[in-house]
């Protein structure tokens, strides 16, 4: 308590300094002047016995202000007055002030007006029943609610202070910014008449159409309709919401950008987007999303994460009943659920046919199973994987122990599943098999190495049903004693249980191929490049 007493007693002084301080400059104590008045009289119920009764056609002057009324008391030995009725106060040719009452003390030069108080400056309009007018630093400011108006906004507020000299406005309490594009909310604002920038210092709120503002700290130009926000900034729009430690937002483009720890989130589609750079347009319904960026889909029980060097969403046909999204990752894609994992340089998700697809060395594991060749095509039903297909240089390879790996072979592969198991898997042209059949204890009964040209492979329980070769073929049966090692892998094996995403923390740390484990050449497939026509137009111009 003796802290906060001297604290009070230190802001007191202080303010006494600024206002009759020896080291301030103090206003000059001018006389104020009765121009004009049709009747002057004493008046014996007056508390002030000199005070002068001023009755019609009143006019004061004090240095360059004009001050006009109905009647008035005029205290000249305190260098005072009292206006009454019709009250107007000219400053210059630019600054008017009026109302039904006004108190003016000459030697502080302030003026105290009320009811139905408007002060003008140029094209500002400051509306109120109570505004006191502090000549000495220009300022004047209402405490009982008021409403100020320019040629973009309106704004009102419990109190608020406007300074004529460099039109910069305060609000506080229950703050309303009207304009016709937007609704800005806050508890504190200020506001510059001049080059019409709202300065957000407190928890605020810009509703326009669809879109939603959440700040609490940043710039708003009204006149362009831009917005630079801080302090982790929220920007939502038809069920997406972005948020940044800093936005930048365009109304009238549509753009929006977030920097640094950013989240975008598409509440209807259950995805969200993170990193440390992202882009929106929501006229077009494109993101961008780069360092560390994160593509997230959690719209089932178990959440998909996809990282790359950058993320793209792009939107086809909007507003149309064939409308379908797009989302395309380059380079240094890895990705993670619990029951699928994949790397590969670049891939596509399709909404259209709810395809995903692995360009150049696609690798995807589910369960003990690894899959892998020049492309690989995920189709999704209801986000969980209906079925796989890869085409040219395809490759199963099951783990059964650290030793021993069933594999398959061929120019393409398809596999089904079901439940997030794989139940099917059916290898066409030219199809290489090494396989270790087993007892119900799952005691290795030897290795069977045979090949055709199809097989259909039926798995249950993650365990051989049956499978099918056509045509058909006995392959060779060695014994687990008789096993010729140059026999056990495929010449195109590889197991690349290094590369696997092991958690969704892991798809950041890159891990290429070893030397030698790469495919062969061929003229392969690819992703769509990114479209630099459309990032460029919908970039934010500097």
């Amino acid at each position: 308590m003796l802290i906060l007493s001297i604290l009070c007693l230190f802001g007191f002084c202080l303010v006494a300094q600024v206002r009759s301080g020896k080291n301030t400059v103090q206003p000059a104590k001018s006389k104020v002047y009765l121009l004009h008045s049709d009747v002057l009289k004493k008046s014996k119920d007056n508390p002030d016995p000199n005070a002068q009764i001023l009755v019609g056609d009143v006019v004061f002057r004090h240095d360059s202000i004009y001050m006009y009324c109905d009647s008035a008391c005029f205290y000249e030995k305190t260098n005072s007055l009292e206006a009454f009725n019709n009250v107007k106060m000219v400053q210059g040719d630019t600054l008017f002030l009026y109302g039904d009452y006004l108190f003016y003390d000459g030697n502080t030069q302030l003026a105290q007006v009320r009811n139905n108080v408007r002060m003008e400056n140029r094209t500002i309009t400051l509306t109120t029943d109570s505004l006191n007018y502090d000549r000495v630093t220009n300022l004047g400011y209402f405490f009982d609610g008021g409403t100020l108006m320019d040629e973009e906004n309106v704004l009102t507020s419990d109190w608020g202070e406007y300074s004529p000299a460099t039109k910069v406005s305060v609000f506080n309490y229950e703050v309303k910014l009207v304009n016709p594009q937007f609704v800005l909310t806050s508890d504190t604002l200020r506001y510059n008449t001049a080059t019409k920038v709202a300065n957000i210092v407190g928890p605020s709120d810009i509703d326009s159409d669809e879109n939603h503002i959440y700040s609490e700290l940043g710039f708003y130009y009204t006149q362009q309709g831009q917005a630079e926000l801080l302090n982790r900034s929220v920007l939502s729009n038809g069920g997406k919401i972005m948020t940044g430690d800093s936005l930048f937002y365009d109304r009238n483009r549509g753009v929006g950008e977030a920097f640094n720890n950013i989240e975008f989130v598409d509440t209807i589609n259950k995805n969200m987007l993170t990193g440390n750079y992202c882009f929106y347009n929501q006229f077009t319904s494109y993101a961008f999303a780069t360092d560390k960026a994160v593509a997230t889909d959690f719209s089932q029980g178990d959440s998909l994460f996809i990282h790359a060097d950058s993320l793209q969403m792009y939107t086809f046909h909007l507003d149309t009943d064939s409308l379908y999204r797009e989302v395309r990752a380059f380079h240094k894609v890895r990705f993670y659920r619990s029951d699928v994992q994949g790397v590969c340089d670049s891939l596509v998700f399709s909404s259209k046919d709810s395809c995903l697809t692995m360009y150049s060395d696609p690798i995807l594991w589910n369960q003990r199973q690894q899959l892998l060749g020049e492309e690989i095509m995920i189709y999704m039903n209801d986000s969980t994987v209906d079925w796989a297909h890869i085409q040219n240089q395809a490759l199963s390879v099951e783990q059964i122990d650290s030793v021993n790996y069933n594999q398959v072979s061929g120019k393409e592969m398809k596999a089904f599943f079901k439940n997030g198991e794989m139940r099917q898997v059916d290898v066409i042209g030219t199809v290489r098999l090494v396989y270790y059949p087993m007892e119900k204890d799952s005691t290795l009964l030897g290795m069977n190495v045979s090949e055709t040209s199809q097989l259909n492979i039926f798995l249950e329980n993650r365990k051989l049903k049956k499978m099918i070769m056509s045509p058909t073929s006995s392959g060779t049966l060695y014994p687990m004693t008789k096993i010729p090692p140059q026999e056990m892998k495929l010449e195109n094996f590889a197991w690349f249980d290094y590369i696997r995403p092991l958690n969704k923390e892991d798809i950041f740390n890159w891990r290429g191929k070893k030397a030698g484990q790469e495919l062969k050449k061929s003229v392969r497939g690819a992703a769509p490049l990114p479209n630099k026509k459309i990032f460029e137009n919908n970039k934010k111009i500097d």
